[in-house]
Formats: structure tokens, C-alpha cells, sequence
């Protein structure tokens, strides 16, 4: 009978609604990598290496403090979505405004500090003089777009979690479009260098918040949203709720980086055909989670809107009919790399000690969309639940208690070691997100209602 009823479920899903949402963000993220490549293409022209290190080294260290800040986009899409679900218009336009004064504040705090970041990140990755010289002028030319970059996120999550999906996905390529063109003009034609580069980064993302900007004015005229007083603007007990879910993700992020930061580093003492072939195999993880987000941010979007209606029906269906479609496309992943894997490493490499190394490791990337596609979901879930303390206590445990320790058992694999270590990684966060998440979820529909 259950099985039954749990086919009649997954026919009664809504699939439509879901690719709605997932696809438009799966094709914006495709944007993210021919950005690299056009910044690559330009500054790899210039005559000296270092130029193309400097851009590496200035935006590596950017990218890391723009990325610790993702969880204003993440903490505002669930909630905004929750209250969508309720009905709340006025809490929509609170957690707007409360979500981009923090962020202001933090791009505040980047600027002020920007100096000693900056100095310490460059110290921290190391490189040549002239990398470090060319690093310098990148990083601060780009770091201005702080304000924009960071309240870019608070639109964006505000957007996804009103299911305006198709908006969130023109403010991404907008913005990367225009970083494009004015890579080739700053660079090619004006002769910019580096700075030209990072200027472009700064002007793109300036104008992606006023299309933003319109967007969102759009989105208030469409909901009939009005403007509140300013003494409502700040609801204590909303505002403590949001800060301390934002920082329960900055923990879970910074763990997450950790891992992957400590691959990066430990491969290095391999040698530099692992260390190369590590990294080029990390570009498959980033295509992994590319695909698998859209699915995450929709699952989130869809999970808020069923926590703020109290909707029991509707939240399992947001997990089950994502679910599916995640698995579906992780499998289409693990073929294509199964397939095409190697002809892949040879579009990103020419060197043959690298391409070899990247074969012996590929069956792990191979693995891994099967493996981590359950854990990009339930990310997806809890965000959307706003359950950022149990994703936190999930992410330490599957860090400190899982990772470390496999690698750790197995060093004498080497390279093999960090790749086994981080395929368990994922499994555990599957695992321990899973435990959580079938013995909890009913109470989080009580505990919003």
C-alpha cells in the first residue's frame, strides 16, 4: 500500500514547476566558467606569465571572501520563500532590507580591511615578485565591488525565493556578459592589464545591481509590495534569527572550503603532476555542482514556500520530485565523464604527465555526482527550512569526524587517500543530513506554523 501511494506521489509531482526553477539557474551557472575563460584568454596574451599569475593569485583571494559571504544568498532565499508560503508581504520587504544591511555592512568591512586580507592572502599563496606585484593591483582595483558583488547575492536569493527563477538567471548572465565585453575593451583594446581586468569585474557587477535593482522593483509592482515605514524596518527577533542562521552557514561553508582547500595544499607534496592533475580534476566538481544546485536552489525555493504554508503534502513533494531529478542527472554526469573523461582532461591540459595522473584518479570523479548528489539536496532542504544549525552540526561532523580521519587512515594511498577521503566526506554529509532530516523534518513544518 505504501509503495503504491508513494508511486501515485511521485505522478502527482509537479515536474514542470521544478525544471522551471532548476534550468534557468543550471544555464546561468554555465556562465560562471566562459567568464575564466575570457578573463584567461586576455590576460594569457599579455607579454609575462605573471600577469596571468597575478589575476590567478588577486581573484583566488577575492573569489574566497566573496564566496564566505554566499550565505546571504542562501539564508535569504529560504526565508523569503517561508514567507511567501505565509502570505506575509510585509516580512518579504523586511528580510530584503535586513539581508542587504548586512550585507553593506560586511562590504563595509572588506573595504576598511581590505589592506590586511590583502596582504596576508598574498602571503598565504606566495608566487614571485612580479605575480605578487600584478596580484596586488588586481585585488585592489577589484575589491571595490564588494558592496555590489555582496548585495548582488541578496537579490539574487531574494529572487529564487520568490520562484522567480528566470529573473535570478538574467541578473547572472547579465552580469557575466558585461564582465565579458569589457574584459576585451579594458584589456584588448584599451590596454589596461590586470587592472583593466579587475576593473571590468568591478563596472559588471555595479551594473548587474542596478539591473538587479530593477528587477526587484519589478518583482514589488508584480506582488503588490509596498514600501514599509522605517520603523519597521528592523524586527529584532527576525533580524537575531537571520544573523544566526548566517552564521551557522559561514561555519558549514568554511568547513566545506577546508576540505577542499586541504586537497588542494596536500596534493601539492605529490608533486606538481598530482598537484596539477588535482586541480584540473576539481574543475569536474565544480561542473558537478553546477548541475546538481539548479535542482538544490529549486528544492529550496519550493521546501520555504511548503515550511511558511505549513504544507505537509507539498514539502515532501518538493523533496521527492527534486530528488529524482537530481539523481537522474548525476547519473548523466557519471556517464559523461565515464565516457568522455579523458577527452575532457586533454581539452584542459596538453601536458602528458598531467593527463596521465588525472586517468588514475578519474574513477573517483567518476563516483562522485552518484555519490554527493543527495547532499547538494538536502543543502537545499535545510536552507530551505532554515535549519542552518543542524546543516552546521552535519557539515562538522562529516569534516572532523569523517574526512580528516579517512585521510588520515589512509595516507600511506597518497593521492588516493584525498580522493577516498573526499568521496567519504561526501557520503557522510549524505548520511548524517539524511538521519537528521527523516527524523526531523515533520517538526519543522510544526515549528514554523
Amino acid at each position: 500500500m505504501k509503495e503504491n501511494s508513494l508511486w501515485q506521489e511521485v505522478f502527482s509531482i509537479d515536474h514542470r514547476s521544478i525544471l522551471a526553477l532548476a534550468l534557468p539557474m543550471i544555464f546561468s551557472n554555465l556562465s560562471v566558467p566562459f567568464l575564466g575563460l575570457v578573463d584567461t584568454a586576455v590576460i594569457g596574451h599579455l607579454d609575462g606569465a605573471e600577469y596571468l599569475g597575478g589575476v590567478a593569485v588577486g581573484s583566488t583571494i577575492i573569489s574566497f571572501l566573496f564566496l564566505l559571504a554566499g550565505f546571504l544568498r542562501m539564508s535569504t532565499t529560504g526565508m523569503v520563500a517561508q514567507a511567501l508560503g505565509a502570505n506575509d508581504s510585509k516580512r518579504l520587504v523586511q528580510l530584503l532590507i535586513n539581508s542587504a544591511a548586512i550585507g553593506g555592512l560586511l562590504a563595509l568591512l572588506l573595504l576598511l580591511l581590505q589592506w590586511p586580507f590583502g596582504e596576508f592572502g598574498f602571503r598565504l599563496i606566495g608566487g614571485s615578485d612580479a605575480v605578487r606585484e600584478q596580484a596586488a593591483l588586481y585585488f585592489y582595483v577589484r575589491i571595490w565591488s564588494a558592496p555590489a558583488a555582496l548585495l548582488n547575492m541578496v537579490l539574487l536569493g531574494w529572487l529564487l525565493g520568490l520562484h522567480n527563477a528566470r529573473a535570478a538567471m538574467w541578473l547572472l548572465i547579465i552580469t557575466n556578459v558585461i564582465n565579458m565585453l569589457l574584459d576585451v575593451l579594458f584589456v584588448v583594446v584599451f590596454e589596461w592589464g590586470v587592472a583593466g581586468a579587475a576593473l571590468a569585474s568591478v563596472v559588471a557587477d555595479y551594473c548587474g545591481l542596478l539591473w538587479g535593482g530593477f528587477l526587484v522593483w519589478q518583482m514589488f509592482l508584480r506582488k503588490g509590495l509596498v514600501a514599509i515605514p522605517v520603523r519597521h524596518w528592523i524586527v529584532w527577533s527576525q533580524l537575531k534569527n537571520l544573523l544566526a542562521l548566517n552564521r551557522d552557514i559561514l561555519l558549514r561553508t568554511l568547513c566545506l572550503q577546508l576540505c577542499f582547500a586541504f586537497v588542494t595544499f596536500q596534493g601539492a607534496r605529490f608533486g606538481d603532476a598530482v598537484l596539477a592533475a588535482n586541480a584540473v580534476l576539481l574543475n569536474f566538481l565544480m561542473l558537478i555542482s553546477m548541475g546538481l544546485d539548479g535542482f538544490a536552489y529549486a528544492c529550496e525555493s519550493q521546501v520555504g514556500r511548503a515550511v511558511g504554508a505549513n504544507d505537509r503534502q507539498n514539502f515532501r513533494k518538493a523533496v521527492l520530485g527534486n530528488l529524482l531529478w537530481s539523481v537522474v542527472l548525476a547519473i548523466l554526469m557519471s556517464l559523461l565523464f565515464a565516457l568522455f573523461g579523458m577527452q575532457i582532461v586533454e581539452m584542459l591540459t596538453d601536458l602528458k604527465l598531467v593527463r596521465e595522473q588525472a586517468g588514475i584518479y578519474l574513477p573517483y570523479v567518476v563516483a562522485l555526482p552518484v555519490l554527493a548528489c543527495g547532499c547538494y539536496l538536502l543543502d537545499g532542504v535545510f536552507l530551505g527550512a532554515s535549519r542552518g544549525r543542524e546543516m552546521r552540526n552535519a557539515m562538522l561532523l562529516s569534516t572532523l569526524g569523517v574526512f580528516f580521519p579517512v585521510w588520515w587512515l589512509c595516507q600511506d594511498l597518497y593521492n588516493h587517500g584525498l580522493w577516498v577521503a573526499l568521496c567519504s566526506f561526501m557520503v557522510a554529509r549524505v548520511l548524517t543530513m539524511g538521519w537528521i532530516y527523516l527524523r526531523r523534518w515533520p517538526h519543522w513544518l510544526a515549528a514554523a506554523s
